[in-house]
């Protein structure tokens, strides 16, 4: 028999819960203050109203007021589906003429907090309700045996009516205590995390949910004006799509031959090699093709200005506002300090799914990796993406700018294992002129070209001359020339 779900009204977070959660259960919802907790519970509650489902919030920690204020920041207003109370202790708790010299204000304190609550639901008799916060009864029982007690009463009483019931804990009393963890049905936990530059980071991780197979691991999110938008972790292996492998020409035929005849549909190429190569220039020819034979497009920049990339490719013969125009070609500024990595495979995701992109340029992984808190997660991550794309057809054209300029290089990231098709780009010097060098190292979907060619560029774009073949030591920066004419291309070949 499976058991009906209480969507959550966060469509990310439904999709790692599988479904939402399972109704007339008690769940945990912790994190420290900021993490976002009442916005998840505001969300879970609002997705129940417009079901037509009666709702109840349960406040000890904030008032009303606060409360629906906050929700008001995010253009909500909380109707008449759902209660809210607001748990205040009684006056004369409050009073300390009448306070107890023999009994604990704080028994007193439980036992009317314990009843308040119970009297509400009797009223009301919500299927959802989202008690904030565990921290003040966890405060008002003292130790930890009372606040196991309290907590199983809670539930049990909930279990009658067959509520959904999310508490809330701010982990700012006794955050090692995991009394809660054994009790509740499940446990999803938010955290935020602070690098040392950009904005804060946001990921939660579902810790326990019983009898339910749920997406594991670190997830990234976001806490925008509109609510909070959840990036599940992208796992390739779900997604699998039949598609025909055929060779994709850049309409160059030098580099079209440099290639064995193109690049395979489906598969992955890095162009690799120093600043001012014009690794973002072979990316763009393969995408100006591309538009060129009616395909979509999708360009990610993460190092350089658009407005200055516009004016740069135009005056290579590029001309990105035309292909843009076309509504062939989607392009998209990114910034790396602003984005989390699981934002920015859904990004990609979105618009292969929903746009129907096939070629998929990432200019550049340099600036991917600043977006990343270690390198072994961006290989991690990158991987998925690739396979991801790989599997829906998607040709990924991906850039590394490598540290030095001539010589030994050395790549701040190595994913050349990854890539289906490594190009390598290169400086030389030859009769007083610093020259470029094109090469292909690798190419796992068939043959291609193993030599070295020069290539220029100019006004009307890539020229590539052929084969360096009377040279050695070009990849070195300073080759040595042994043949009898000189192979290398002349200013009028521009």
């Amino acid at each position: 028999m499976t058991t009906s779900k209480a969507a959550t009204g966060i469509v990310g977070l439904d999709d790692i819960l599988a479904g939402g959660l399972s109704r007339s259960h008690v769940f945990l919802l912790e994190g420290e203050p900021g993490t976002g907790k009442t916005t998840v519970a505001l969300q879970f509650l609002l997705a129940g109203a417009a079901a037509g489902e009666r709702c109840l919030y349960i406040t000890l920690s904030e008032t009303e007021r606060e409360l629906r204020d906050g929700a008001r920041s995010h253009g909500w207003e909380l109707s008449e589906q759902i209660d809210v109370f607001e748990l205040t202790p009684p006056e004369d708790l409050l009073n300390a003429e009448h306070q107890q010299s023999l009994l604990y204000s704080s028994d007193l304190e439980l036992g009317e907090a314990t009843k308040q609550i119970f009297e509400v639901v009797e009223r009301v008799r919500p299927s959802r309700v989202v008690i904030d916060s565990l921290s003040e009864i966890r405060l008002l029982a003292q130790s930890s045996l009372r606040y196991r007690r309290q907590i199983l009463a809670i539930k049990h009483y909930f279990a009658r009516y067959d509520a959904t019931v999310i508490l809330l804990d701010d982990l700012t009393t006794e955050a090692l205590d995991k009394t809660v963890h054994s009790v509740a049905h499940g446990v999803i936990r938010l955290e935020e995390l602070t690098p040392s530059y950009g904005a804060e980071r946001r990921r939660l991780r579902v810790v326990k949910y019983r009898g339910q197979k749920y997406r594991g691991g670190y997830h990234d999110f976001n806490i925008l004006e509109d609510g909070i938008h959840v990036f599940p972790r992208l796992v390739a292996a779900e997604h699998r799509n039949g598609y025909q492998s055929i060779p994709l020409s850049s309409d160059i035929p030098e580099l079209d031959a440099l290639l064995g005849g193109g690049i395979d549909s489906g598969s992955s190429t890095l162009v690799l090699g120093p600043a001012g190569t014009g690794k973002s220039l072979i990316a763009l020819v393969f995408a100006a093709a591309a538009v060129a034979r009616g395909e979509k497009v999708g360009l990610f920049i993460f190092d350089e200005e658009l407005r200055l990339l516009f004016e740069r490719m135009k005056k290579v013969g590029i001309d990105l506002q035309a292909l843009q125009d076309t509504g062939n070609l989607t392009i998209e500024q990114v910034d790396a300090a602003e984005l989390s990595p699981g934002e920015f495979s859904h990004r990609v995701r979105r618009c292969v799914d929903e746009k129907g992109i096939r070629t998929v340029i990432i200019d550049s992984l340099n600036g991917y990796q600043a977006a990343m808190p270690e390198e072994n997660a961006l290989v991690l991550h990158m991987h998925e993406l690739l396979l991801y794309l790989n599997r829906q057809g998607a040709s990924t054209f991906m850039t590394v700018a490598q540290h030095g300029l001539v010589g030994d290089m050395r790549t701040p990231v190595d994913i050349t294992y990854l890539a289906d098709t490594v190009i390598l780009l290169r400086y030389f010097e030859a009769l007083g002129k610093v020259r470029r060098a094109i090469s292909i190292i690798k190419k796992r979907t068939g043959t291609h070209e193993s030599t070295i060619r020069e290539y220029r560029i100019g006004g009307s774009g890539m020229t590539i001359g052929a084969p360096l073949e009377a040279f050695q030591g070009v990849l070195r920066g300073v080759p040595h020339y042994y043949g009898e004419s000189n192979p290398l291309l002349r200013d009028e070949d521009v």
